[in-house]
């Protein structure tokens, strides 16, 4: 969910890290555009600042910024998990 003081904007998240993430969207974004974004996860979310670095035709990339503590937590348990995944995938 990508949201601004004046909407919100449901997007898919198509790449994710610790620093920033690749955003499938319907609604038009620019370059430079600061956002409020918050993902949910089976259960859980978190939210941070971003800031909108490029808008492709496949997506637009976000860099975080400044983030709660529980939130930088979260983040981190899901990408240490898709990497988790990843290795049990390349070993099957």
């Amino acid at each position: 969910m990508l949201g601004s003081a004046h909407e919100s904007i449901p997007a898919r998240v198509m790449e994710l890290s610790l620093r920033g993430c690749l955003l499938e969207v319907s609604a038009p974004l620019k370059e430079q555009q600061h956002l409020r974004l918050k993902i949910f996860r089976s259960g859980e979310s978190f939210e941070t600042s971003a800031e909108v670095l490029y808008v492709r035709a496949t997506g637009a990339g976000v860099v975080f910024g400044d983030m709660a503590p529980k939130s930088r937590d979260v983040l981190q348990a899901w990408v240490l998990a898709a990497l988790d995944e990843q290795v049990k995938l390349e070993h099957s």
